[in-house]
């Protein structure tokens, strides 16, 4: 299976590296400095010079691309960017998404960045990860959007452990939700392997 990480030396995408090769997966990176790359496969691309003739060999193409401050501006754009350029193909994309646009009612009437005490600073990005889950689901591609818990812990350890939950925040036994980077990588990784949601939003904890 070849598997290509956009953003793959970033704290998220390279520990979807790691896992990936880790399970003898065929990765390649994506990044805008070769120096950078944490494979010995890579291509220098930003995510709008990426075109369809990189791509078209990858059966997995993952988006772990982080856009923070002003340039969360980005995230609506570089989706229907990788949206165009994957076209017609079997080529599958698996995006690292945000807590934010999970649901916190059954009705799924209210999500969780829409909430009175959520932080301002973090509600922006939330919201321009949720519009870039919209536009998914109205592609045509076949994709997969993965969202954290609400803590979300880059140095959280790998407890090789997560809980599979679907479109609404959940929470554990002490109404905790968390997951660290290193868990999360392989939630990311099963679903490669396992491709068992396709065209969803699926979330992760511990």
């Amino acid at each position: 299976m070849k598997v290509a990480v956009i953003g793959a030396n970033g704290k998220e995408g390279s520990l979807i590296v790691k896992e990936a090769l880790g399970r003898n997966l065929d990765v390649t990176s994506i990044v805008r400095d070769a120096k950078k790359s944490p494979t010995d496969k890579y291509l220098v691309r930003d995510i709008y010079s990426l075109q369809t003739e990189d791509i078209k060999d990858f059966d997995i193409l993952v988006d772990a691309l982080g856009f923070f401050g002003p340039a969360v501006k980005e995230y609506v754009p570089a989706t229907e960017h990788l949206i165009k350029i994957i076209g017609d193909s079997k080529v599958r994309l698996l995006v690292v998404g945000g807590a934010g646009s999970l649901y916190v009612d059954k009705a799924h009437t209210a999500k969780l960045y829409q909430q009175a005490d959520f932080p301002d600073a973090v509600k922006p990005l939330s919201e321009e990860m949720g519009k870039s889950l919209d536009i998914l689901r109205e592609s045509k591609i076949d994709w997969t959007f993965i969202s954290p818990a609400a803590d979300f812990q880059a140095s959280g350890d790998r407890t090789g452990k997560y809980v599979l939950a679907g479109e609404e925040l959940t929470f554990d036994d002490n109404g905790k939700s968390e997951i660290s980077y290193a868990d999360f990588a392989i939630a990311m990784v099963d679903e490669i392997v396992a491709d068992k949601h396709s065209k969803e939003r699926i979330s992760v904890r511990w």
